[in-house]
């Protein structure tokens, strides 16, 4: 039977900081500007932390910011929208769960 030592603290650290930015790394977030009034896509704050993404047909999906973390759920209520994606970036978000023949405007 061999009995391996369990690795150091400072070598479980070492490995984990490189795999993961600090959060000091991350982006800080600030309210996004609403959508151009003639964009096909469009995204409205609709609480302190969650968007409200529609076209003009209906809503499409929900973008929640979760510390530096846009979370995107794909549905038309929030109560039963599924999540798809998790990214840093906004227009990524948004792109995600707009219909494919719509079109987001550029930045």
């Amino acid at each position: 039977m061999v009995l391996e030592r369990p690795s150091s603290p400072v070598r479980r650290g070492a490995l984990r900081s490189r795999a993961m930015p600090s959060r000091n790394e991350l982006p800080t977030r600030r309210p996004e500007s609403p959508a151009p009034d003639d964009s096909a896509v469009r995204w409205e704050r609709i609480d302190i932390d969650r968007y409200e993404v529609s076209t003009t047909a209906a809503t499409v999906g929900f973008i929640d910011v979760v510390g530096a973390v846009f979370v995107v759920l794909a549905g038309a209520r929030y109560d039963r929208a599924v999540e798809v994606l998790q990214t840093l970036d906004f227009a990524l978000a948004v792109d995600a769960i707009s219909p494919a023949g719509a079109e987001r405007p550029s930045d």
